[in-house]
Formats: structure tokens, C-alpha cells, sequence
């Protein structure tokens, strides 16, 4: 056998045992998660102030904010706001306050911007309406149950955890985009994070849920300290992290909505939050080809295909990446869900992540929101005009 098709079924070899090793892990990682117990939640807990940055009137955006009024919860406040007087999220948010007379619903209508990131600016000018000590914030495609805000400030009731967040599941709107869109979250991303969390990672932090002290937000800077960031919760958990405290990741699962019109609207948003990862964690974004298990797997099988004898080994480490693969898909999954329903795009899926992760390092530039920006080595974000 020549020596180059030695190295090339070596490297098949080395690929598709990588392959398998972190299809593996990763399941190990989800499946513990499954099986955490449940956070015990004190009897009393003070009273809230829950942020709820809005832009737009998006799918399912009624049923989505209305989880959020039906707390079983003691005393808490919810502060809506919006940049334009003309956003048809107020619509909404008016009917529940119809709806909801007695509960505590604040409205803030400010276009004042206070640095490149729109979210963030949106919530500092909602923050002079909060009125409790402890603060939640929350993405506006989210959806909880009643005992969700009880779960995630709980946490904070031990000065040791300055932020609370949460993992989430991604429910698709109709259409096929969508639900690729949510395989990226549920089969890839998630599962990564857990994996973090299985090996000791504690900067994990998530926008979709970010409860925080006043006194800590107050110690870092205020919010005001992270209005040009484009990874705002990163950056968040980075400043809570160097005053001492630690991020607490809670066993509560929120669902997050996927909306994805076309597949434009898909690839936009997910090479923007692979460029994020790569500015934030280079190395990482480098090596995260490793976490791409089913396509490093068929490369693994095509190289090993070199030499003849590598290639049983070959199969095998790559029929156990599918099954973990397999496995992976149906953990993540409620079991009110079919399971035959989305088994055809996973080839598709894994393959487009792959694509994207390639495409990510072609520029720092990311579209968000319909605005183009670029963004520094440090994650700061500049609009460019």
C-alpha cells in the first residue's frame, strides 16, 4: 500500500473515532441533564420585576407574553418596551393589560439609543421603571409555565449566584425552515452547551432568560456596561463572573420559538451566531468542527475507504455516531412528539450546520434585526451604514 493512502485511512480513522467520541459524550451530557432533579423553590420569595424587550408583532407573540401574566407568583411587575410608538407589539400588550387589570404591567415607548445593541439600549430605558430589587429578563419569543419566574430567581436568594439563566428547547413555527431552524438549537447547540456543563464550563449564559440582583447589575456598570455588545448575555456573564459570583444554570427549560421564513432568513441568523462564537471563543469556533459528529463521520468513512483494511473500523466508529446521533435527536425531544416527523432532515440539517461553520470565518459582518453590523475582536458591534 503506498504510504499517502496509510495517512489518508489514518486520518479517516482519527476523524471518524473523534466523531464518535463526541456523539457520545454529547448524549451522556444530555441525558444527565434529563435526569437532573428538580430545584427545590422556597416557600416566599421577594418580589420581581420582569424585562420584556419587544420589536414587532412576531408569531405567536399573544400566547407567548401571555404566559408570562399568569405566574404563580406573589408580587411581580412586568415592564414592556419598544423603540417605535408605532410597533404593533403594543397592540398586545395592551389586550392583556385589558385582560390582566390588576396585575402590574408597565408600557415604556423610548427610541433612545444608548450604545450599538438595540435590545440592550431597549432595556435601559425600561430599567427606570422597574421597581423590585430582583430582575428577570426575558426574550420576547419565549414561552414558560406558571411556576417558571419562581424557578429562575430563586437561585438568587445565595449571594454567591450573581446571574441566573436557563437552557432552552426550540419550538418551530409551520414550515420547514423553521424546524430546521429549531434542529439547529435542539441537536446541535444545546447539547454543546450541556456538554460544557458536564466538563466543568461555567460562563454559560443565555438571553432568553437572565435574572439578576439590582446590587449586582449596579456593581458591574449597570446595563449601560454591555450596550455595545453584540453577545450581550456573554458579556453579561463575564462581568458577573469577575466580581466573584457565579452563573447558576437552572434545571427550568423554557421554550423558545423559531421562526424562519426562507432559508436567508435561516442562514443569517445562524452564521450570526456562529460569527458570535467565534469572536467570543476563537479557539473553541475553530475546533468545533469536532462537534459536527455526523459529517466528520462520513468524511472519516470516505478517507478510511483509502486502505482497504481501515475500513471496517471505519463503519463501525461511524454506525455508532448515527446511533448516538439517533439517540440524541429523541432525547431532546417531548414525548408528545412524533419521532418520524423530522428524521429525513437531519442528514440535511447536519450537513447545513457544517456549511455554515465554514461560511462563519469568510468575515466578522452579521445582519441583525435588518441592520448590517461588524464587530470587533472584543464583540463590540458597529452599524454600518
Amino acid at each position: 500500500m503506498h504510504p499517502f493512502q496509510s495517512l489518508l485511512a489514518a486520518a479517516g480513522l482519527a476523524a471518524a473515532a473523534a466523531a464518535a467520541l463526541y456523539a457520545v459524550i454529547a448524549l451522556t451530557a444530555v441525558l444527565r441533564w434529563r435526569n437532573r432533579a428538580a430545584a427545590k423553590i422556597p416557600p416566599s420569595l421577594p418580589p420581581v420585576t420582569l424585562l420584556k424587550p419587544l420589536c414587532g408583532n412576531e408569531p405567536g407573540l399573544y400566547e407567548n407574553l401571555r404566559s408570562y401574566c399568569v405566574q404563580d407568583f406573589a408580587e411581580y411587575q412586568i415592564v414592556f418596551g419598544v423603540r417605535d410608538p408605532a410597533d404593533p407589539a403594543l397592540a398586545v400588550v395592551k389586550r392583556l393589560q385589558a385582560e390582566f387589570p390588576g396585575m402590574s404591567i408597565d408600557i415604556v415607548v423610548s427610541p433612545q439609543q444608548h450604545g450599538g445593541n438595540y435590545k440592550v439600549s431597549n432595556l435601559i430605558n425600561m430599567f427606570a421603571q422597574a421597581r423590585h430589587d430582583v430582575l428577570a429578563m426575558a426574550d420576547s419569543d419565549t414561552r414558560v409555565g406558571p411556576d417558571y419566574l419562581a424557578a429562575v430567581t430563586a437561585p438568587l436568594r445565595d449571594h454567591k449566584v450573581g446571574l441566573v439563566t436557563c437552557v432552552y428547547r426550540g419550538v418551530p413555527t409551520p414550515g420547514i425552515w423553521s424546524r430546521l431552524g429549531a434542529l439547529y438549537n435542539n441537536d446541535w447547540y444545546i447539547p454543546s452547551v450541556l456538554l460544557g456543563l458536564l466538563v466543568g464550563y461555567d460562563g454559560y449564559a443565555a438571553g432568553q432568560t437572565l435574572c439578576i440582583r439590582r446590587d449586582t447589575l449596579q456593581a458591574i456598570g449597570g446595563l449601560q456596561a454591555i450596550a455595545d455588545h453584540l453577545a450581550d448575555d456573554f458579556q453579561l456573564g463575564e462581568l458577573v463572573r469577575g466580581q466573584g459570583m457565579r452563573i447558576q444554570v437552572s434545571p427550568y427549560m423554557i421554550e423558545a420559538q423559531h421562526h424562519e421564513p426562507d432559508l436567508l432568513s435561516l442562514v443569517r441568523h445562524e452564521l450570526r451566531w456562529m460569527r458570535t462564537t467565534r469572536v467570543l471563543r476563537p479557539l473553541s469556533a475553530s475546533f468545533m468542527f469536532v462537534s459536527l459528529s455526523l459529517p466528520l463521520a462520513l468524511l472519516g468513512l470516505a478517507l478510511a475507504s483509502a486502505a482497504p483494511a481501515a475500513l471496517t473500523a471505519a463503519w463501525l466508529l461511524f454506525w455508532l455516531t448515527a446511533a448516538a446521533r439517533l439517540l440524541m435527536h429523541c432525547a431532546q425531544r417531548p414525548p408528545a412528539q412524533r419521532l418520524l416527523s423530522e428524521l429525513w432532515l437531519l442528514p440535511f440539517r447536519d450537513l447545513l450546520t457544517a456549511l455554515i461553520w465554514c461560511l462563519s470565518f469568510s468575515s466578522y459582518r452579521v445582519r441583525w434585526r435588518g441592520n448590517e453590523f461588524d464587530v470587533d475582536p472584543s464583540g463590540v458591534m458597529r452599524r454600518l451604514s
